[in-house]
This record gives structure tokens, sequence and C-alpha cells, in this order.
């Protein structure tokens, strides 16, 4: 079943049960634009019925869609409610912050374009032998973000995976970066250590932020020390740098800490996401991979996120950005990749396309309905 029929039976469960009220946490959050319209038209008719329903949701523009009343909450305090009507997104930011935000991402036009990695026939398989990547090719430029859409478990794990030197791959791939001087370098086959020895600079947020991205038990200093301890001299690692690092990032991130000596795990999963993607920026790569970057932050570190990845692009950096948001991946992406079962549906123009073009070519590809 589609997710969004699972959805629609987790609903139709409960109201066989009787149940009054629904509360429905993130449930758009995999979802197609079309399936997004299917959940909220079931939701107006149980609210027809006399139901209840409380609907808790990062998507303003959800918000505005199918509420009648918002309540609004800032670090675990209630804020206050207001009638949909009577407010817009603007207003709902700025109670959600406690502060004016600008609620637009720049999409300026780099100077200068330059090929940097060069995917063809990408085919990778599980453990059980499936194929999650089947025959992907497509090519990202540095001074471009190339955005990636799909639907949940649709490939993109495997394929930001595949670049980062952590995922095999099937004879006949090839991943190939393409350096400043026109060298090009096979990465399949090599691991981060060997990629980095290349001369690389590749940064990767990866979907999951404690499994692979950070280590729970270490501090802030320690995390980021990840990423520099074969800078130090002889057996001594540089821990000054780290330390300075992890500073600038709690700043200028407003991570919220007791200090860089806390270990990561004691932080909430909006912060953890903070460090790790402060972390990977400060890296001055060449290549910036990210899963799901802002999942857990608040609308205003998200539109930070959104602003220092544009700055990378600008600095001639090629961004390859896997975002669960359609609105932003409109708004944000200079190209989109949509990834539908494993391959590769389309590559749409970000400033073009619409948002049920790109719904429509992740759930369909070469007019056959595909299952995910």
């Amino acid at each position: 079943m589609t997710v969004s029929q699972k959805q629609t039976v987790e609903i139709v469960k409960v109201l066989y049960r009787g149940a009054d009220i629904l509360i429905l946490d993130e449930p758009t959050a995999v979802l197609t634009p079309q399936e997004t319209d299917k959940l909220f038209a079931v939701m107006r008719n149980m609210k027809k019925d006399g139901k209840a329903l409380v609907i808790i949701t990062h998507k303003l523009h959800e918000v505005m869609d199918v509420s009648d009343r918002v309540a609004v909450l800032r670090k675990g305090e209630y804020i206050g409610d207001v009638a949909t009507k009577d407010t817009d997104p603007q207003k709902l930011t700025d109670m959600m912050v406690g502060r004016a935000v600008t609620l637009n991402i720049d999409r300026p036009k780099a100077d200068k374009i330059a090929k940097r990695i060069d995917v063809q026939h990408l085919t990778v398989k599980d453990k059980d032998g499936v194929n999650r990547l089947t025959d992907v090719s497509f090519t990202a430029f540095g001074g471009e973000i190339l955005g990636i859409a799909g639907i949940s478990g649709s490939g993109q794990k495997q394929l930001l995976e595949a670049i980062a030197g952590l995922q095999s791959a099937e004879s006949g791939s090839h991943i190939v970066y393409e350096d400043a001087d026109g060298q090009q370098h096979e990465l399949l086959g090599k691991n981060p250590l060997d990629i980095t020895k290349l001369g690389v600079a590749l940064s990767f947020v990866p979907e999951d932020r404690l499994g692979m991205g950070l280590v729970g038990n270490m501090d802030l200093t320690d995390n980021m020390l990840l990423r520099s301890y074969l800078n130090g001299r002889g057996i001594f690692a540089d821990r000054k740098t780290p330390r300075e690092l992890a500073e600038k990032v709690v700043e200028e991130l407003e991570v919220v800490t007791p200090g860089v000596t806390t270990p990561i795990r004691k932080l909430s999963g909006g912060n953890v996401q903070k460090v790790l993607v402060g972390r990977e920026i400060a890296m001055n790569p060449t290549v910036l991979m990210s899963a799901y970057a802002v999942r857990g932050l608040d609308i205003n570190t998200s539109y930070t996120i959104y602003n220092l990845m544009t700055d990378q692009k600008m600095k001639g950096v090629a961004v390859i950005y896997v975002g669960e948001d359609l609105d932003v991946l409109l708004e944000l992406c200079d190209r989109i990749l949509v990834l539908c079962g494993g391959q590769v549906s389309g590559i749409v123009d970000g400033r073009s396309t619409t948002k049920e073009e790109v719904g429509l070519m992740m759930t369909q590809l070469q007019n056959k309905e595909v299952r995910a």
C-alpha cells in the first residue's frame, strides 16, 4: 500500500473504534501533494461529522489550508491561539520565533557553473539483493543546488551514501568527481578516507544524525574533532581548533546547550541537527550533500540553513539537497531530480516546475504507478 493508503487505514481504524478526537503528528511529512489533498478531504469530512481534529505540522501553508484555529508553542511554552481566518504565515512565524522573521528564500544565480559530480548508470542493491537504485544518471554542478525529491524510501539514502563512499554499487556504475583543473577521479570503490586523500572536499549531512553523523556520548568539541583529528601533530590531536569551531556553531546557529563539553545525546534533536549541519558546512567543501537538513528545526533556524546552503552555492560548491517539503525544494533549488521507486523519473527546473508536476513524477514512472 502507498503511504497515504496506510494513513487512511489508520484513520478508518480509529473511527471504527468510535474515536471522537483524532490527533495527527506531521501526517504529510512523506506524502505527495495529491495524497495530502486526499488526506485533508477526509479530515474535512470528519469535521462535518462533528469530530475534533488536532494536526501538528511545521508546514504553515497546511495550517492555513486545513485548520480553523491555530495554537502556537515556543520552546515548550504555550504562546497563544488565533483564528486561522484572522492570521497569516508571517504573523504565525513571528509568534513561533518571538520576533520578526523574513520568510523569503533567495535563489540567486551563480556567476560560474562547473561540473563536479557525474553519476552514470548507478545501481545499488540492498543486503537481500533487491535494487534500491536502478540505472540512475545525473550531473551535479558547482554553483547550483540540486534538489532530490521522492517518496520516503525511494533510494535517496543509498544515492548520497554511494557518493560519500559508504555504499557499494553494482558493476557498470560510475561516480566521477571533476576538480577545478578538470581532472576526473572515480569515487566508487573508495572509502571516505580515500576520497579525502584524493583532495575531494566532500561534506555529508546524513539522514541518521546520531547513527552516522555524530557520536552521542561525545561532547560538541570531540564531535567537531571527528572531522579534523588527522590535522594534529604526531600523536597529539589539535583540540583548540575544534573547540573554537564548536563555540562558533553554538553562537551562529543558536544551539541550546550548557556548553561545548556537553554530550551530544543530552541535546534535543533539533540542536543535534544544528551541530551536524554547522560542522559539515564549516569544512569548506566543494561538494555538500544533505539529507533532510532542517528536520526537527524551528522555522527561524530552517531559513538560516537554507541561506547557508545558498551561500555555499554562490561560493561554487555543488550542493545536493534531499528534502521532504516540496514548497522549499521549489523555492531553494535550481534543478530537482525526482526519484520514483529507485529510478530517475525526471529532472526539472526549480524555477519553472510546479508542486503538482513533481508530485506526479514521485508516484509515476513511464506511465506506470509505482507503489512505495
